[in-house]
């Protein structure tokens, strides 16, 4: 493979500036002088299904994968040499002929609050309006404050910041992790708790795509190597593990989180029923001796972990609006 090497990318704010981050950081790791590099690595902008409806859930029109299909094309077909997802929208099987080549150091992988009168989520009154439209935090929200009114609240970060300061919504949440890369993140009332809000897998985190035919073309090879954050691909792998396992989607609320401490990865996952009335959760670790823990072994424990708590759960965890006709 040789230059110009293509990115794809969503078109929205918050894409193009993942992905600059992304085309100046393979600009470095290959050596291209500054001036070069949108020359050398441009980015090919792609309007995705998920970008183009914005009025109903994911789920409703076919389910996270809509942010990725269209590029996923792209990459196929050759138009596009690299693909930058975030990870948590990226499926848990990979289409024929393509592969995650590298995922880079991960963000700040909470959820963030954000209210135009409230300083916290625990300062929210009785039946206050709280704008998602994640079933995940809907239900995590309703698992603590199950009077909560839940108004399906999508669009791009702009919009969402926008809607919330005009009161539309007594509080909003994002990630974390968007609104820091966009330079937004003085909006941020509160960074909710882990625990409380344990994140979608792979929350914070980017995957760049590569077709499987080129992953040791020698560019490919240099930029994978350089991008590559050993530890954030180890979490990601148990996190896609437990969302295997648990047949994550936008039809499920599910949470998963890992982290490496002192060299032995924890996991913690869980499912909710929609109305937060249920939560089903397990914890695991990996030692690390003798060897640090490797994405297949992380995989595996997602997996166990994951069919713990699906067994656990079964059909009480899937949103019954997805179950008619």
């Amino acid at each position: 493979m040789t230059f110009p090497l293509r990115i794809g990318t969503r078109r929205s704010k918050l894409a193009l500036a993942q992905s600059g981050m992304m085309q100046r950081a393979i600009g470095r790791a290959l050596g291209v002088p500054q001036a070069e590099i949108e020359t050398a690595i441009p980015l090919v902008e792609i309007v995705t299904t998920g970008d183009r409806v914005q009025d109903r859930r994911l789920l409703e029109i076919g389910g996270k994968a809509l942010f990725t299909k269209e590029i996923e094309e792209a990459l196929l077909a050759g138009r596009i040499d690299v693909a930058i997802h975030s990870m948590k929208d990226v499926p848990a099987v990979q289409p024929d002929g393509l592969c995650i080549a590298a995922i880079p150091e991960r963000e700040d992988a909470r959820d963030a609050f954000i209210s135009r009168d409230f300083a916290s989520f625990a300062d929210l009154p009785l039946g206050a309006r709280l704008g998602t439209a994640s079933l995940r935090r809907q239900a995590q929200a309703l698992a603590l404050r199950p009077d909560l009114k839940i108004e399906m609240l999508r669009g791009n970060i702009d919009t969402r910041l926008r809607r919330a300061a005009d009161g539309e919504f007594d509080a909003i949440l994002l990630a974390v992790s968007g609104m820091t890369r966009l330079g937004v993140s003085e909006h941020i009332r509160e960074k909710l708790s882990l625990d409380d809000f344990l994140p979608a897998p792979g929350q914070g985190a980017l995957a760049l795509q590569t077709r499987a035919a080129d992953i040791d073309a020698a560019l490919n090879d240099q930029w994978a190597a350089a991008l590559n954050h050993a530890q954030t691909a180890v979490c990601v792998a148990a996190e896609r593990g437990a969302m295997t396992a648990l047949e994550g989607s936008c039809r499920t609320a599910i949470g998963a989180y890992a982290l490496i401490e002192n060299g032995s990865l924890r996991l913690t996952t869980e499912m909710l029923s929609p109305d937060g009335s249920a939560r089903w959760r397990r914890v695991g670790e990996l030692a690390s001796a003798p060897q640090p823990a490797t994405e297949v072994d992380a995989r595996l424990l997602g997996q166990r972990l994951g069919g713990e708590v699906h067994a656990f759960a079964g059909d009480q965890a899937v949103d019954p609006a997805t179950l008619d006709g």
